[in-house]
């Protein structure tokens, strides 16, 4: 319709003024702030800090560009976070300032106010896009107060648990205790501990009957609440032993292991005691023993025993040195189980320039009394040096067993025929002066280990005992062997490591006992800085030249100093000293080094350089070991 010719206006839309202030905010770029960086001060205990810093929402904003209004939402959230990040370490009422630090901006200036004013259209786009670039830090400054202390304390089992030995230590070790900091990550642990040990002596049904913490920030205490209901012990049923993909062991031989009787109360330590039986006969990869609760009937808990078997044979091979017996190679074969009654065999042969040996064994499982082995081998050596022709065949009978979780028994009967010679190279022509012997002797062995790690152990002591004795061509002896270490670890990159070792020989002329059957020092494991064999007593031939014969006692001893400085890597200092000797009178040699350390994915790594004490124009020995120290 047109009114005079001309067209009448239009109305506005109702839609088209809001859809305009939109298109105008879109056109407008809002004023990004990047925050540097965010301080958390006043909190001495790092965990306190780190935890604040990843319950801080406003620590994701850290580089990166925010708007004002989501930036002045995270520094209000601040305090909030910081406030609950406190409350695991027992602190309700800290005073936490938040204080920031703008660059690029009027101070006081609220980050909200992005907008630009309309005079920016007449400034430089550089200079525009300069001003732009604020940054802001900001900083938490937090005073923790007076912590929350623990004020009423109800914690403990009820039922027949309540009488559990594992149960009770758990209760008498939880923690917190009245009056100290309601620490909830060690209440949560102590809780977990309890709990663990109504589960692990089969108390399946056990439940919080009271489960509340209540907190008074006014009075700055808390009282806990914790009772749990045992129920009934369950009881151990059968186990069953499943091996897939084929069956390899038969399941008679392999129930010789389980110590349970069925009916008997439920005890985690015995499905551990199986599974480190199976895991020890070296028969399968994979061993995994499960109680299957959920499957009891009558409160008897079936055991299920899953097993893979590992690869049957083991081939080795590879390269050898050692400043005795020169280069040489080595190969051998092992058969984890040879039938489906778990018999092993082993054929092993050391051929280096000059040292050969070649050892045959075989083994048959013994699960009668205790776990073990009965095994039966045969060694031949062949030692020819520039000052011993020594050539040896010994066959040894044993038994082992596994006495408990530290302590392993061996007890062996020996028959040794073994023949030697010391030369003397200043004459070619001379015929060497041949000794032989025969004994038969039985020997017993101890080994207690009782560490954190046996691989690379921070705490505890190991140490073996061994006495043999007997008689043969060459007279009669008698022989005690004592060895230990002793670990104790500073801190989680520090060690302090002690041994020692003493030995005696009980028996008429020395020199009428075998060359394997004497002691020995120096060298690895014994005293560095010194050869292998050096120190003790020696002989002279007409060429000058010294070589050591064996002594009737050992008595050696060392402390070392091990730290780790960054990943696997760490060094040593050491202090070693001793000597083997016939008389009463040790001539004690000392020596001294430093080592590098170094925790490699195959074991540790120990190279050492040692000097002897004893002797001004001693030369620097190197010394290389790898593996576990027990």
């Amino acid at each position: 319709m047109t009114r005079g010719g001309y067209p009448a206006p239009m109305r506005p839309s109702p839609l088209r003024l809001p859809l305009l202030l939109l298109c105008c905010a879109v056109a407008i770029p809002a004023q990004a702030i990047t925050v540097t960086k965010v301080d958390i001060d006043g909190l001495s205990d790092p965990e306190m800090v780190e935890n604040v810093r990843v319950s801080l929402s406003l620590s994701d904003a850290v580089n990166k560009n925010v708007s004002g209004r989501r930036l002045g939402y995270l520094l209000r959230e601040a305090e909030a976070e910081t406030r609950e990040a406190l409350e695991p370490f027992g602190y309700y009422s800290p005073t936490i300032t938040i204080q920031r630090s703008d660059r690029n901006a009027p101070e006081g200036s609220e980050p909200e106010s992005s907008a630009p004013s309309p005079s920016d259209a007449t400034i430089p786009e550089a200079q525009r896009a300069e001003r732009a670039k604020r940054t802001l830090s900001v900083a938490i400054r937090v005073e923790l107060g007076e912590p929350v202390r623990i004020r009423g304390f109800n914690v403990g089992v009820d039922g027949a648990g309540a009488g559990d030995k594992s149960v009770r230590a758990a209760l008498a070790a939880f923690a917190p205790q009245p009056g100290a900091v309601l620490d909830h990550a060690r209440y949560e642990s102590s809780k977990s501990q309890v709990s663990r040990a109504l589960a692990a002596h089969g108390y399946f049904d056990a439940d919080f009957s009271a489960h509340e913490v209540q907190v008074t920030r006014a009075g700055h205490a808390a009282d806990i609440e914790l009772r749990w209901s045992s129920g009934e012990r369950y009881r151990l049923g059968d186990a069953a032993f499943s091996q897939t993909p084929k069956t390899i062991i038969r399941d008679k031989l392999l129930r010789k292991l389980v110590r349970w009787d069925r009916g008997d109360a439920y005890d985690e330590a015995e499905l551990d005691r199986l599974r480190r039986s199976l895991v020890g006969l070296d028969y399968f990869g994979l061993v995994d023993v499960s109680a299957k609760p959920e499957d009891a009937q009558d409160k008897i808990v079936p055991v299920q025993v899953d097993l893979t078997p590992a690869p049957r044979s083991i081939y080795t091979t590879g390269l050898s040195y050692g400043t005795e017996s020169g280069p040489g190679v080595r190969f051998g074969v092992e058969r984890r189980y040879l039938n489906s009654r778990g018999h092993k065999a082993l054929a092993q042969l050391d051929y280096a320039r000059d040292r050969k040996t070649l050892t045959l064994q075989y083994r048959v499982p013994a699960f009668a009394w205790l776990d073990g082995w009965y095994t039966a081998s045969l060694q031949a050596a062949d030692e020819q040096t520039d000052f011993l022709d020594n050539r040896r065949v010994e066959f040894v009978a044993s038994r082992s067993g596994q006495y408990n979780d530290f302590l392993n028994l061996v007890a062996a009967l020996h028959v040794l025929r073994e023949r030697w010679a010391f030369l003397d190279d200043s004459d070619p022509d001379a015929l060497p002066d041949y000794r032989s012997a025969s004994f038969a002797f039985p020997e017993l062995r101890a080994e207690y280990i009782d560490v954190d790690n046996r691989l690379a152990p921070r705490r505890g002591i190991g140490g073996t005992l061994m006495l043999r004795g007997g008689g043969g061509s060459g007279g009669t002896f008698e022989q005690v062997d004592a060895g230990a270490q002793w670990f104790h670890g500073f801190d989680a990159d520090s060690r302090l490591i002690v041994r020692g070792e003493i030995g005696h020989t009980f028996s008429g002329e020395l020199l009428d006992m075998p060359p394997s059957l004497r002691f020995y020092a120096g060298g690895d494991r014994s005293i560095r800085g010194y050869g292998w064999r050096e120190v003790g007593p020696r002989i002279r031939n007409n060429a000058g030249d010294e070589f050591a014969v064996g002594a009737r006692n050992l008595l050696v001893g060392s402390v070392e100093y091990e730290r780790y400085f960054k990943g696997p890597w760490g060094a040593a200092v050491f202090v070693d000293s001793g000597s083997a000797f016939d008389g009463t009178s040790p001539d004690m040699h000392t020596g001294i080094g430093i080592g590098l350390r170094w925790r490699s994915p195959v074991g540790p790594v120990r190279i050492d350089i040692a000097r002897g004490l004893d002797d001004p124009d001693s030369p620097f020995t190197i010394h290389l070991n790898i593996g576990a120290d027990l």
